[in-house]
């Protein structure tokens, strides 16, 4: 049962701000003042807040609820500045002024993470223009997969929206609002020429994150493994549908892997660790994988409002609290306990700007370890995670902890650039117009070129340049417009049924 303590945050909040008589505060308010306190605590920039007068909380208790909490809490992730910037850590590129990692919420993301989804069950983008509409994904058993959509499919017609352009504000508005509703009609155009029209309700579905897993023979003794994993849901849920993939892939017995996260915003850091664990060469067995950073409130155990933070151990049933966990750094080495047998030395991840936290943990991971190359666009850049702090009906999510790899890198806020020194691979945009798994579809065809002839250039399709004119400037657009695309979509990773340690 989780437990919460308003009283102890009000009193804090009333000494924080020298006040002698408090006036009945709201519940509001006092969700305001949590917010904040638990902040100056917990938050692993916490040094830059103001004191609690200066920054005044109570300002955001306004009526619209969420959305007032997310105000304040996007004012609270903008003080703290990267020195290799010059901006905030939680810099966002296509929203100045909000945060980039930081959010509250009433428990949705907690109940997608553990595997079930509400919604139509695709995500849509645009591919080369603003007006070429595709389907970016379709997650199995989902609403829109009953409904025989497929990745690739050319949206044309949007309810009554026919003039789809994403470089027009309304339309592009009008699009964004027909996606937020419960209710959708989509017309399609497959990519034989043949159109159909489908019409959508938003309905609770069970999360298969492994969308496919196949294995391509190259010849000469080469095999590629091949899985698309779109999301780190709890390992209760990800398990078996990873050890099903894994499992043929060792009867396979393939040479490569290719595991495209090109639309996989994270989740449960528990399945990061499960799946390098999969990768990983058992010669790389007991050895470290990474470690976490708290600030140096946790680190020296002068938490206070953490203790009021109650969780159940899944695996004793004993009541524990956040106070009783050990944020030194040398409690908080991971290693590496090889899953499987699977004995590969090349893994090839596809990204886009898409591929945030959990993923990227995934790889950085696995860069000291193996040889690592990365295909497609530039990371999201979260090497930053959290776990979720109660606040009243609301879960509160912060980052708490920074990760490193064995090699004692991260960092990696602006993103993890494919084809360059620290990331080998090779940047080129994502294509929009083939399934997964299409071996003609670009990105994965340069993993299978480069795995068949030891070079990613592919002989029958063009790299998309975004190095020059005006063909760049329409890349950058339409990408970014993917990007906001993703704005509701969870992008993190989060430490879930963490087991106590007594300091």
């Amino acid at each position: 049962m989780k437990k919460k303590y308003f009283l102890f945050v009000l009193i804090a909040a009333w000494f924080a701000a020298g006040c002698h008589k408090e006036k009945k505060a709201s519940t509001l308010q006092l969700v305001t003042d949590s917010i904040f306190l638990y902040s100056k605590e917990a938050y692993l920039w916490y040094d830059a807040l103001p004191d609690y007068a200066t920054f005044n909380p109570r300002q955001y208790a306004t009526a619209d609820n969420i959305t007032a909490l997310q105000k304040e809490v996007d004012a609270i992730s903008q003080y703290k500045i990267n020195p290799a910037t010059g901006r905030p850590y939680e810099y966002n590129q296509d929203s100045p002024g909000e945060s980039k990692y930081s959010f509250i919420d009433e428990g949705q993301t907690a109940t997608a993470l553990g595997g079930t989804k509400g919604d139509f069950g695709l995500g849509l983008g645009f591919y080369q223009v603003p007006t070429n509409l595709r389907v970016r994904y379709v997650y199995p058993n989902s609403p829109a997969a009953q409904a025989g959509i497929h990745r690739g499919d050319q949206v044309t017609q949007v309810n009554n929206i026919t003039n789809i352009d994403g470089s027009n504000n309304t339309s592009y508005n009008s699009l964004v609002s027909a996606l937020s509703s419960s209710t959708i009609t989509l017309h399609l155009t497959r990519p034989d020429g043949s159109t159909y029209t489908v019409n959508l309700s938003t309905a609770n579905y069970t999360v298969n994150p492994v969308f496919l897993y196949k294995v391509f023979d190259q010849g000469n003794g080469k095999k590629v493994g091949y899985m698309v994993f779109n999301s780190f849901t709890v390992l209760s849920n990800a398990q078996p549908q990873l050890d099903a993939a894994f499992n043929y892939f060792t009867s396979q017995n393939i040479t490569d892997l290719v595991v495209d996260l090109r639309y996989n915003g994270g989740g449960a850091v528990e399945t990061a660790e499960y799946l390098d664990n999969l990768i990983v060469p058992p010669s790389k067995d007991k050895t470290t994988m990474y470690n976490y950073y708290f600030n140096d409130i946790l680190t020296n155990g002068r938490e206070v409002l953490l203790k009021k933070q109650w969780r159940k151990d899944p695996s004793t049933g004993q009541d524990y609290n956040y106070g009783q966990f050990d944020y030194t750094v040398a409690g908080n080495k991971v290693s590496f306990s090889k899953k499987g047998s699977l004995n590969i030395n090349r893994v090839f991840f596809i990204v886009t700007s898409s591929t945030a936290s959990a993923s990227e943990l995934t790889i950085n991971n696995l860069l000291p370890e193996m040889n690592v190359q990365l295909i497609g666009r530039t990371t999201y850049g979260k090497p930053v995670g959290f776990f979720d702090i109660d606040i009243n009906k609301y879960q509160l999510y912060i980052p708490e902890f920074e990760s490193r790899n064995s090699a004692g890198n991260g960092g990696y806020y602006t993103g993890m650039v494919p084809g360059s020194a620290t990331y080998p691979g090779i940047n080129d945009a994502d294509d929009l117009t083939k399934d997964f798994g299409d071996p003609t579809e670009r990105l994965l065809a340069h993993a299978l070129n480069y795995v068949t002839n030891g070079t990613f250039a592919l002989s029958t399709q063009q790299v998309e340049s975004t190095n020059t004119g005006a063909r760049a400037l329409a890349l950058q657009k339409t990408e970014q417009l993917n990007r906001n695309f993703d704005q509701p979509k969870f992008n993190g990773m989060v430490l879930f049924h963490r087991r106590p340690n007594q300091r």
